[in-house]
């Protein structure tokens, strides 16, 4: 056993053969913790949110988030019928890139539907001014999303969907279509509508298929989630973790911009569930146990 003085060397760590796993909460902050472990010779993997303004990513490991936002606004298109159908628009933290990639799905399949007058946006001002664009530039997106951002909270969500309808004329409001970002807010902007006197009916998104939401649309209280199975996300973090740390390259089927570089990613499929399949994809998959939930279908 060496006694006395420290041993004079240090581990040597084979730069080839680490990996981070970094999920940021803020994803230009991170940027920072990622340039770090790249300067260390570290591969960096970005996981479900993409980590911004840096080259120091090497892989993104993620949902289809884009398709996410598709699925939420293909919903309400599904179910609205007619012209003037008033449009409540909510989303994310503008501190998170994907509440930008929601957006852009969302605004992707409800675009069309604003132009030719199935929707009426009610809540943004910045949305109408740019409701005849197909296509937003980033700064377009972050103007509307600085108008309705629930920034994922459930109280910041309840207080603005609170202010809109207050200033919102009973016209309105009537049989309302909601996009909400995700099941938090969405279950805080239900509950608001639903005790608004001059709403006679409510459709609202969510995603994540979280227990309360399950519940809130077996109750029909929410109309749907969208599921994205965090089996697959470890399983697609671990396999490319694995094929770094063998000397290989995980699969890449698409890339994402971080407004620095393109990322290669793999983005998982996600489900659009509702009362008509919470039994099958919610339940029968294994995901959760019936016992969690009271009137399944």
């Amino acid at each position: 056993m060496h006694r006395g003085k420290p041993y004079p060397w240090k581990p040597i760590v084979n730069p080839t053969k680490a990996v981070i796993i970094i999920c940021p909460h803020d994803a230009t902050a991170a940027a920072a913790a990622a340039a770090e472990a790249r300067d260390a010779g570290v591969k960096v993997i970005s996981y479900d949110r993409l980590i911004r303004d840096t080259e120091a990513v090497d892989y993104y490991v993620t949902f289809d988030s884009i398709s996410v936002g598709e699925a939420q606004g293909q919903y309400l298109v599904d179910k609205a019928s007619g012209t003037g159908n008033p449009l409540y628009l909510y989303a994310g933290a503008a501190t998170d890139n994907n509440a930008f990639l929601f957006f852009e799905g969302a605004w992707n399949v409800l675009q069309p539907k604003i132009a030719d007058g199935t929707f009426v946006i009610k809540n943004s001002s910045q949305a109408v001014a740019l409701q005849d664009k197909a296509t937003l530039t980033r700064d377009e997106m972050g103007q509307i999303i600085g108008q309705v951002t629930t920034e994922w909270q459930f109280d910041v969500a309840k207080n603005l969907a609170e202010a809109h309808l207050t200033a919102a004329a009973a016209a309105d409001k009537g049989d309302v279509f909601i996009l909400a970002p995700n099941d938090g807010t969405a279950r805080a902007i239900a509950d608001v509508f639903a005790a608004d006197p001059d709403v006679t009916s409510y459709v609202v998104t969510g995603q994540d298929a979280e227990i309360p939401s399950v519940q809130y649309i077996i109750d029909g209280k929410q109309s749907m989630t969208v599921l994205k199975d965090v089996r697959t996300l470890v399983n697609d973090a671990i396999a490319a973790a694995v094929a770094y740390l063998t000397g290989g390259t995980p699969e890449e089927t698409a890339t994402y911009n971080n407004g620095v570089t393109d990322v290669p990613a793999k983005p998982s499929e996600v489900i659009t569930v509702d009362q008509t399949n919470v039994q099958e994809a919610l339940i029968d998959s294994g995901y959760y146990d019936a016992s969690e939930f009271t009137g399944l279908p």
